[in-house]
């Protein structure tokens, strides 16, 4: 049975609807000695001469009778499988989704992607998890879908596709006592900074330019996410470094101005990411172009 294939069940309804093996060979486009090779492998593997040569042709054998209803089948089967390309209907899908994102990609963008789910697709639920070191093999064995943020140690085996380029701005208080509308070395280095590690916002960047630039950041804080970081920066005098769209999502909500660094940081790609054995997945598929549509730009 491992060696079955579909070209011997072809061959074999082809004779029994022919009853010769030249005319198989020919309706099947093969050669007549590929056809005469697999009827001996189809006799071999039933243990039966299957097709017998008479006056009339080639007439099947009972055994060939009695099989040709489960040959049809299976050919019938093989082939739709080849041929199908799976459609996701969002509208009636109850699919749950498994995004690992950046804590700025929950502030900016997941608002955005719940409000058009809600409108194309409102059976439609997501898992959103943060993104780790663990993020590669969750992708790799199917525990999420999709990974948004910035993940340049990717090995082989991942796809990606950029969504937009981020770079970096400074929050301060809006009534901070020091600083005034631009915001210079000294005050950058005479401040006392909040500092955000967190997996996938391309925030290591900050780090290895401003020790370039012989800059020394006081450091008085650290925090795990950007969750809450506006709302500090907005009671107290500190400064934060910060990827630009999450900044100009919290100017509205916090009393903070944003002002350009005084040395320049470079930018990122935020990307969406995915492994390549889901990459022709119909629902992961039209996930991925739904992201796209919304924020690549």
């Amino acid at each position: 049975m491992a060696r079955f294939d579909l070209e011997l069940l072809l061959i074999f309804d082809e004779i029994y609807k022919t009853r010769n093996v030249t005319k198989a060979a020919d309706n099947l486009g093969l050669p007549q000695s590929t056809v005469s090779i697999g009827l001996g492998k189809l006799r071999a593997a039933f243990d039966d001469q299957l097709f017998v040569r008479t006056a009339r042709g080639m007439e099947p054998t009972p055994r060939a009778q009695n099989a040709l209803a489960h040959v049809r089948q299976s050919v019938a089967s093989l082939q739709s499988a080849l041929a199908e390309r799976p459609v996701f209907d969002p509208a009636g899908s109850d699919r749950e989704f498994r995004i690992c994102m950046t804590d700025i990609s929950v502030v900016v963008l997941l608002p955005t992607l719940l409000n058009h789910l809600r409108e194309v697709g409102p059976g439609i639920k997501l898992d959103v998890s943060s993104i780790s070191p663990d993020s590669p093999a969750d992708l790799e064995q199917g525990l999420v879908d999709l990974a948004v943020g910035f993940m340049p140690h990717l090995e082989a085996g991942f796809y990606q596709q950029k969504l937009f380029d981020q770079d970096f701005i400074c929050l301060v208080a809006t009534e901070h006592p020091r600083i005034g509308a631009t915001l210079t070395r000294e005050d950058l280095e005479r401040e006392g900074h909040l500092v955000i590690r967190s997996s996938g916002t391309g925030h290591s960047i900050v780090d290895k330019v401003l020790a370039r630039e012989g800059i020394r950041r006081n450091v008085v804080l650290h925090m795990p996410s950007f969750l809450g970081v506006a709302h500090i920066v907005s009671q107290t005098d500190y400064v934060a470094i910060v990827p630009h769209r999450y900044g100009a999502a919290m100017v509205g909500r916090e009393n903070i101005r944003l002002l350009a660094p005084p040395v320049a940081l470079p930018s990122f790609a935020v990307k969406q990411h995915w492994h390549e054995r889901y990459h022709e997945d119909a629902s992961n598929r039209w996930l991925r172009q739904v992201m796209a549509q919304l924020f690549s730009h």
